[in-house]
């Protein structure tokens, strides 16, 4: 037999973390978290069928929040972005870093205390209105520091934050993205911004961004989620940010998660479902069950082939298969990514998904 090589033996009784839903995600819970980039746009484009399905779950009676842990922008102006790609969405929709790392600086520093910004127009806003004093000079004797990106980030201020961080103040960092997706490639992200300061002061910060709690706690008190999806793109900011939190989690692969990846995923990165875009949100999704020596979903058998191998059998949706592969793969440990490309070498072309 023929397939993909694991360590270990696959448990006929595991059960995978992918339970489905006899009902869609729309109807199930009260409000989807969703991430913006690689989920609604891409690179700034809309991707296709995103905003009809947002409209679609909206009227089955679901509530949206835009997440994000980009924290240059203001609310105002993702929420305007998002209207002129067809998706309806006010300021108190979207949730961003900026906002979360400033309710951390509330839980600790007095109101009026002065707040070193290193970012942005979106990182300051969001300070002020928690009622802090924005100020831009270490000799201002600053409380904390608080950093984001923005492409405009200049070595004054980089130099000025550290200085008030050697000096003792609170360093929260908005997020720590190591980089950030932009049309030219990946480019460097506040997580390697906030390296500068580190390394000067020896001191790391806070961080308040996905995959940390302290956004989601954010997006939950901003939306009034009592039973939230979490919705994204990337398995170590969206989908661990959900593990974290106790939240489910609905993984779409239009950003930059491949099939691949999911099917390599540790444990704290495993989503609840899987969907090839939004339109997962308006549909009921099949369940992962044991069978066997194996696992099953749709039409599709995962099991055990010569010298630990994986085998994949059957037929039927190409998500389906997806499923079934991610519970065997995940119930076992040693998974390298030739033998899980092997195995899903033998699924049909997941359609729809960018180069």
């Amino acid at each position: 037999m023929t397939g993909s090589a694991v360590a270990g033996d696959i448990s006929a009784g595991h059960r995978g973390p992918l339970p489905g839903s006899s009902e869609p995600p729309a109807t199930r819970y009260d409000v989807a978290l969703l991430d913006l980039d690689g989920v609604v746009y891409l690179g700034g484009h809309p991707i296709p069928g995103a905003a009809e399905a947002l409209e679609k779950a909206v009227a089955s009676g679901m509530r949206l929040a835009f997440v994000t842990n980009n924290a240059s922008r203001t609310p105002s102006a993702i929420a305007a972005q998002l209207t002129g790609l067809g998706v309806a969405a006010t300021a108190q929709e979207v949730i961003t870093s900026a906002q979360a790392a400033a309710r951390l600086l509330a839980e600790r520093l007095p109101p009026g205390a002065p707040v070193l910004v290193v970012g942005g127009i979106g990182l300051r806003l969001a300070v002020r209105e928690r009622g802090f004093r924005p100020v831009s000079l270490a000799s201002d004797r600053p409380a904390a520091v608080v950093q984001g990106y923005t492409p405009n980030l200049s070595y004054g201020q980089l130099a000025e934050g550290a200085l008030a961080v050697a000096a003792g103040a609170w360093y929260v960092a908005s997020n720590a993205d190591s980089t950030l997706p932009t049309p030219r490639g990946r480019q460097p992200g506040n997580g390697s911004l906030v390296q500068v300061i580190a390394t000067a002061t020896g001191r790391y910060p806070v961080v308040a961004g996905k995959p940390e709690p302290p956004l989601h706690a954010e997006a939950v008190a901003r939306s009034g989620a009592q039973h939230p999806l979490v919705v994204g793109d990337r398995l170590d900011t969206d989908i661990e940010s959900a593990v974290r939190s106790g939240a489910d989690s609905l993984l779409v692969l239009t950003g930059v998660t491949r099939p691949l990846d999911v099917v390599l995923a540790p444990a704290q990165c495993r989503p609840t479902y899987l969907a090839e875009g939004l339109a997962g949100l308006l549909v009921p999704h099949p369940a992962v069950t044991a069978a066997g020596d194996g696992f099953e979903c749709g039409g599709w058998h995962a099991g055990p082939g010569d010298h630990g191998a994986i085998v994949m059998s059957g037929s039927g949706a190409a998500m389906d298969g997806l499923r079934a592969l991610c519970a065997a793969a995940w119930s076992v440990a040693g998974l390298g990514a030739e033998q899980a490309a092997a195995a899903l070498a033998t699924l049909p072309e997941l359609p729809g998904l960018p180069e």
